[in-house]
Order: structure tokens, then sequence, then C-alpha cells
């Protein structure tokens, strides 16, 4: 298989058929028959992976996405169908948008974004990098898992939302449990919604128009302290955090599993949980 090869099965996995602007074959290879693939993966782990003879490179955090407001910009806007179908007019979702792309975009702004490439290309090493992707794949993975752990069951609460993350091995051997954010133990879930691709966190206003919509909880990789206040203040959802490695590593192993099926020897490392 050659790097493409990998990208495309990847994308195949999460039902996509183009490649994300937060993924990229920034070093193509052929030939690759060793993979070391991590959650955020640099210059050391590209030093790593040349000393133990690895083939390719895979970083699941993107190391060029942000190089412009635009990319950021699609990014949100995947909120807008999502919200669409739970009955929230589009032009709504895309003011909330244009005040968080302005938001994010000075943090972005400042990144060293060309950092791992470089390093890469001065090793001649193929590196690719697949985000949504494998959040996809986490996103689906977990609303389903809720939705079959749930069905016909009311009044649910978050503890037993916490409980059942806790069933899907990733968050179970985890170092960092998923916790409740907004709510407490008893807070009844209501329509328990798993929000985990979109390239970062859509902020509390966005979040917001999902409680509007009808979600009673929102289940979410990570959340800004500054941000689970304001959702404290709106009073009218629950935010339950399943943890940002274990739910990346969710898509990832999938994908390493597809990869592995196709006689590649994979190796994971850098925040990936089994």
């Amino acid at each position: 298989m050659n790097t493409q090869d990998l990208m495309d099965s990847a994308l195949k996995l999460a039902g996509l058929t183009e490649m994300p602007e937060d993924c990229e074959i920034t070093v193509p290879g052929e030939n690759i028959k060793r993979v070391l693939m991590g959650v955020d993966m640099d210059t050391p782990e590209l030093l790593l992976a040349k000393q133990l003879g690895y083939d390719c490179v895979v970083s699941h955090h993107p190391r060029n996405t942000g190089d412009n407001d635009n990319k950021l910009g699609l990014f949100l806007h995947a909120h807008i169908a999502k919200l669409e179908a739970l009955g929230v007019p589009a032009n709504r979702t895309q003011k909330r948008i244009e005040e968080r792309r302005e938001e994010l975009s000075y943090a972005f702004n400042v990144a060293n974004s060309r950092r791992s490439e470089s390093a890469a290309k001065l090793l001649n090493m193929p590196f690719i990098s697949m985000h949504t992707p494998a959040d996809m794949i986490s996103e689906v993975t977990v609303q389903k898992h809720l939705d079959a752990k749930f069905a016909g069951k009311s009044l649910v609460k978050l503890q037993e939302v916490v409980e059942a993350l806790e069933e899907i091995s990733e968050y179970k051997n985890s170092a960092r449990k998923p916790i409740i954010r907004v709510g407490s133990k008893e807070s009844y879930a209501g329509k328990i919604y798993v929000l985990m691709a979109g390239l970062t966190g859509p902020g509390p206003d966005i979040l917001k128009e999902y409680f509007e919509a009808g979600v009673g909880t929102l289940v979410l990789m990570h959340i800004p302290e500054k941000d689970a206040k304001a959702v404290k203040e709106q009073k009218i959802g629950n935010v339950v955090i399943a943890g940002h490695m274990p739910s990346d590593s969710v898509g990832l192993n999938k994908i390493a599993q597809k990869w592995r099926e196709s006689g590649i020897e994979v190796t994971i490392m850098s925040g990936i949980v089994e």
C-alpha cells in the first residue's frame, strides 16, 4: 500500500468520499508495510520512526490546519447540517458560526503549522494526518452504543451515561475517565447527543442551539472551563466529557484494524488507548 491507499481506506471507513481539510498526505510514500500511529506525532516521533525502521508516520491531530480562516469556517459549518436535522434554521446557526470562527482565528493564527512537515521532509519519512475521519467514526460508534444501551428506557441519569461509556474499552482502559462537567450524577440526561467531529469545540453559543433544539445531554470529547461555566449559566442542558485521548482512540483503533486486515503492521503510541 501507499500513503494514498491508507488515506482512502480511512475515508471509506468513515463514509467519506473526499479528503477533509484537516487531513493531509504531507510526505507521500510507496510500499508501506510498517506504520507508526499516534494522536500527536511531531519531530521526536518522526525521528523514532526513522530509527526503528517504520515506513510511514500517521498523526491524528493535523499539523497544518488553521493556516487560514477559511478552513476554520468549513469545519464549523458542519454544525449547520447537524442542527438543521434537529430543527434549527441554517441562518441562525450561520450567525453563531461567524462569531466562533473569529474567536478561533486568534488562536490558530499563532501556530507553527509547518514544523512537523519540515522535519518529515528532511527525514524523507512518509507522513500523513487524518483527523475528521477518525472523529466521525468515534462519534457514530459512541452514539450507537448509547442508543442501544438506553433504548426504551426513560429518565436515564448522567451517572448511567458515564457508566455506559466505560463499557467501551478505550474509556475503560484510559487513565482519564468520563466525567460530568455540567449537571450532576442524579441529573436526568434527556436526549443524548454525541458530538465529537468538527476540528474543535464549537463554543457555548452553538452548544446552546443543540440544547434549545431538544438535546438534553451533549457527550463531548473535551470542553474549556470557560465554556463549561457558560453552559452552566444557560441552565438548560448537561455536558458529559467522554475524554479526549480515549475518544480519539475509538476511531483510530478501527482505522488501524482495517489497515492490519490489509497486511499492514501498525504500532500505536502517543495517546492511543486500546
